[in-house]
């Protein structure tokens, strides 16, 4: 698996900073919007969770596994900056994720945040 398959996050140049702190050195909150959140549920596919039991018998990484949890998490978290910046945010403060099963029939996921608008202290 390559770097994109494992890994997540904002890409650089984002109009929308998504953080997991309280605040950003060398800005101020302006306005605090409010909540904002970017949710998806994935079902799990058959093959995937059949190869699954047989790797957790003889262990190792579960790499479809893996690769269909980050695509999951980046779409939550692609969902959380469009609702942000249709609110017109600029920045989301103590972003986190949250991951519970739903209904014995896929994984939910929710990227949750502050929305704010954050200016430059000068």
């Amino acid at each position: 698996m390559g770097l994109e398959d494992y890994g997540g996050g904002q890409g650089p140049g984002s109009d929308v900073l998504v953080v997991t702190t309280n605040d950003v050195p060398g800005h101020r909150v302006e306005q605090v919007i409010g909540e904002v959140f970017g949710l998806t549920v994935r079902s799990r596919h058959l093959g995937s969770q059949i190869g699954a039991g047989l790797k957790s018998m003889i262990g190792g990484e579960l790499k479809g596994l893996t690769k269909t949890l980050v695509q999951t998490r980046n779409q939550a978290m692609e969902r959380l900056v469009e609702q942000a910046r249709a609110r017109g945010a600029n920045a989301v403060l103590a972003f986190r994720f949250d991951v519970t099963e739903a209904a014995d029939v896929g994984t939910e996921v929710c990227a949750y945040g502050t929305a704010v608008v954050l200016a430059r202290v000068e």
